[in-house]
């Protein structure tokens, strides 16, 4: 089957036929006039991006590159003019035809750990929490075949929309959903991600069943999530806020996770990787000029939250759905 980029052939070529009439008017709802009070503002800034011939993108390097050629200065500066407006952007970097968007995330880094975890060759492949696509583009460039993303944050959908302004039509899909809207009718994907998304969720081990359902027999699952220290399998409930995120709702060890992948159907549970996050991979930049990490830390102790939990700490791992 050979992906086109359209959204409603490509669900044909996953299987999906049925996924386009279900979620075609909750999309339309999520991009209305009424959906959010940006979003107008958002639209105007994407139509204010010049015209220019796309290219092939560079997806296996470290800044996804967008466009082969420079742009002219005015262009650079008219780009540069209307992206900041969907400031912040957490995920990148990017270089749209000379103007890099420095994110607040150097996903690259975790982008290499996460490429050693899973194949992703010939893949069908469903990102949830996607963000802005970084993430999404790089798969492609790790040989994926099609790949579909989810995120309810409109404004990292429309950061997506404006990247496209400069990119080919390509297989990948970044709407404006959350996962538990998705149909559970057909088992389509040969790999699901979700990576930042766990410790949002209230009820973790029904956000790890919904995965599950979405993968073929023996599909592969990349959980990328917070986590606690040590051996003993516990999880434990911030009071308040963690690390100034007020929506998390529960940090696991990685024993316990293991025990929620088992619980929730998954065999062959691997921990790939385990990284703390540093202040070179999550950081304050133009293009995100609020509070990061640093601002997150205990001046005195950056080992601790500024809470006094420990510091951010992201495990990576595998599990497979039997069969």
């Amino acid at each position: 089957m050979e992906f086109t980029g359209h959204l409603k052939s490509d669900l044909a070529g996953l299987g999906l036929s049925d996924w386009h009439d279900v979620l075609q008017p909750l999309i339309a709802e999520r991009l209305s006039p009424a959906a959010h009070g940006d979003l107008p503002a958002w639209q105007q800034s994407i139509a204010a991006l010049p015209e220019v011939v796309p290219s092939p993108p560079s997806l296996t390097s470290d800044v996804v590159r967008l466009l082969e050629n420079d742009l002219s200065e005015d262009q650079q500066q008219s780009v540069r003019q209307a992206l900041l407006q969907l400031a912040p952007w957490r995920k990148g970097p990017f270089d749209v035809g000379g103007v890099v968007i420095d994110a607040e995330w150097r996903s690259d880094m975790k982008w290499r750990r996460v490429q050693q975890a899973v194949a992703l060759q010939g893949k069908r492949i469903l990102d949830v929490g996607c963000g802005n696509g970084y993430y999404a583009l790089r798969m492609l460039g790790a040989g994926a075949d099609c790949v579909i993303g989810v995120d309810p944050t409109l404004l990292y959908v429309m950061q997506f929309r404006a990247l496209q302004k400069f990119l080919p039509q390509l297989p990948i899909h970044i709407l404006p959903l959350r996962s538990h809207e998705l149909p559970q009718t057909n088992a389509a994907f040969d790999v699901v991600f979700s990576m930042g998304v766990l410790y949002h969720q209230r009820s973790p081990l029904e956000h790890l069943r919904e995965l599950r359902r979405q993968l073929v027999p023996g599909g592969e699952l990349l959980l990328e999530t917070l986590i606690l220290p040590g051996d003993e399998a516990l999880a434990r409930t911030p009071q308040d806020r963690y690390a100034r995120m007020r929506n998390v709702w529960l940090l696991p060890s990685v024993a316990e996770l293991s025990v929620w992948l088992e619980r929730s159907g998954f065999v062959d549970i691997r921990s790939a990787d385990i990284t703390a996050t540093s202040v070179e991979e999550q950081r304050q930049t133009a293009w995100m000029p609020f509070d990061s990490l640093r601002e997150a830390l205990d001046p005195q102790d950056s080992a601790r939250t500024i809470e006094g939990w420990p510091a951010p700490l992201r495990a990576i791992l595998t599990a497979r759905k039997p069969g």
